[in-house]
């Protein structure tokens, strides 16, 4: 990097600021959190894929396709469930909520179940968000450390003090506006990289094809019930819908955008948009990464940056093997790109972390304020509810930021470390939502009964190999008997490993089996009502928007079948 780059990420980071100050006027929380209900479908389309398909999925989902252990591209699988999930938000989840009149989507859970039953599902979901928006900060930090040579404190520092300044000022139109400016450099920063890498590879003069088994998208053998690392298609498929119907329907990070949307018809434009725009830019991440995989493979002097970064930036990961599959886009950025793209590049790294960052904040803080000051009966004025608005953003961002340096040394893409943690809750909160707009019958004790219990068991299938391992090496002892001796022959290969995506479906499944099964036996505690009931009909499902996604639904199976053919 020279003068140039770095001027360009200066520029950068003095205009986004001072977009926070442009979007300053905010009257009251619809305003501050909502963007006052103005928003069109556009910006907010761009803003919610910019958050899911942040600095992660260009750094990470690439890696996993060109350089990881058994990666390779059916990562596209992920985008099997998104078309089918935006149907079932635009016509089941949304318009009960949106109605409403909410800003915290929990606080619909209050009225249909209990205060308790909002403060639980608030806090699940502030600590998997908090948790899993670290792991971004953190890695992107170190990343842009190990090609850029900035201080990773600095690089922390700044990406969050200016993501603060923006947010806090500008609230949720700063946020939106923002986000859709980082998609677009985001993406072309995405094109930039496809073309020069293409060039790079056909000026290889060596190409004779990619590797076969990392074309492959669709498997119809690998349940990945026992071995925690299959990305087959019946997971991929199953988990992926529960995964998306919750992110996109009941992460307030992702609800919020569309609570913010003029009307409903603005509300079904944007998931419209984002059902069938998601794919396209997945499988341009997915070709970058197979072109990029083949030039490391390719080209020593390529290989050998990568694992002397590695190496001085990551040696417990040198040591296990060799290189850092995250590492393959930063240093193809500065090793092959000319100055002034090699700014707009980092940028683009920059700005999507941002993106994911200011939506966290902004979200937490919406809940953390309606959730836990501004619920019941006793309410805050306007004066003190923006004062404390402001100062929650500063707190979360503050909180994400201490959260940021308890991750970062996964062995596996960090986008991977981050799916698994979300999906640990998603099911559970999904459930919750889906319970109280279809299930009259379930009361608060058997939600919260749910609520609990599916986490805690979802917690346990992911830690038990991981505990059952620990135990069987002697570490604590009964009585006479060590459980050492006791699980003298269990080793960690041989504990069931339940891979990740699942736990969106058994979270779902356990939540709504407790639930229903709890409120039998408190039959005597009567449920809450809401006054909005809401219903829909078979033939109110044959809309347009419903049509185009099926039919698009059916068109990336055919095309990621025959994927393998066209890229062989």
């Amino acid at each position: 990097m020279n003068w140039l780059d770095y001027a360009i990420i200066g520029f950068y980071l003095i205009g986004f600021m001072a977009m926070g100050y442009f979007f300053k006027e905010n009257k009251n929380s619809e305003d501050y959190f909502l963007g006052g209900k103005s928003l069109g479908w556009f910006p907010l389309s761009l803003s919610t894929m910019a958050t899911q398909l942040s600095a992660i999925s260009f750094i990470s989902a690439p890696a996993f396709v060109g350089l990881k252990a058994n990666g390779g591209m059916k990562w596209l699988t992920f985008e099997f469930a998104v078309p089918l999930a935006m149907i079932g938000i635009m016509f089941f989840i949304i318009p009960p909520l949106y109605k409403s009149g909410i800003v915290s989507i929990y606080e619909y859970l209050e009225r249909r179940f209990s205060t308790s039953t909002r403060k639980i599902i608030s806090v699940v979901f502030q600590i998997s968000r908090a948790l899993g928006t670290g792991v971004m900060v953190f890695t992107m930090a170190l990343i842009i450390q190990a090609v850029v040579g900035i201080s990773f404190h600095w690089t922390l520092l700044i990406i969050s003090i200016v993501t603060l300044v923006y947010s806090y000022q500008g609230g949720m139109k700063a946020v939106v506006w923002g986000d859709a400016i980082q998609m677009v450099i985001l993406f072309s920063g995405l094109i930039i990289c496809l073309i020069i890498g293409y060039n790079l590879m056909r000026e290889t003069g060596t190409f004779t094809g990619f590797e076969q088994e990392r074309l492959q998208v669709i498997d119809f053998s690998n349940l990945g019930l026992f071995s925690g690392e299959d990305y087959g298609f019946w997971p991929m498929l199953i988990g992926g819908l529960f995964l998306y119907l919750s992110y996109y329907g009941t992460d307030q990070t992702q609800a919020q955008r569309l609570l913010s949307a003029k009307n409903e018809g603005t509300i079904k434009k944007l998931l419209l948009a984002n059902g069938l725009l998601r794919f396209p830019v997945v499988l341009v991440y997915c070709i970058m990464g197979l072109i990029i995989g083949y030039l490391v493979s390719n080209i020593p002097e390529f290989y050998e940056s990568i694992k002397e970064t590695t190496k001085i930036h990551y040696p417990s990961e040198y040591e296990a093997s060799g290189i850092k599959p995250d590492l393959m886009i930063p240093v193809f950025i500065t090793n092959y790109l000319p100055n002034g793209l090699i700014g707009i590049l980092m940028v683009g790294i920059m700005s999507a972390a941002m993106s994911s960052l200011s939506s966290t904040i902004n979200s937490l803080s919406a809940v953390t304020i309606e959730d836990f000051f501004n619920s019941g009966e006793k309410k805050l004025s306007t004066k003190q509810y923006m004062f404390l608005s402001k100062a929650l953003v500063v707190f979360w961002g503050t909180v994400c930021i201490l959260a940021a340096y308890l991750f970062g040394n996964s062995q596996s893409t960090v986008i991977e470390l981050i799916n698994a943690i979300s999906s640990l809750f998603f099911g559970p909160i999904l459930a919750a939502f889906v319970i109280a707009i279809f299930f009259k019958k379930v009361n608060h004790l058997g939600m919260n009964a749910a609520i609990i219990t599916s986490v805690a068991l979802n917690l346990i299938f992911k830690y038990l190999p991981e505990l059952t391992y620990f135990l069987s090496q002697g570490q604590f002892y009964s009585g006479e008997l060590s459980i050492h001796e006791a699980l003298s022959n269990v080793s960690i290969e041989n504990v069931p490993d339940l891979f990740w995506i699942w736990y969106n479906f058994t979270g779902f499944i356990i939540a709504v089996l407790v639930a229903v099964f709890v409120s039998k036996l408190t039959k005597k505690t009567l449920p809450k009502q809401l006054e909005l009931n809401y219903s829909i009909k078979i033939k109110d499902l044959l809309q347009k928007e419903s049509i185009i996604l099926i039919a698009f639904f059916i068109f990336i199976l055919v095309l990621s079948y025959l994927l393998p053919n066209i890229l062989g």
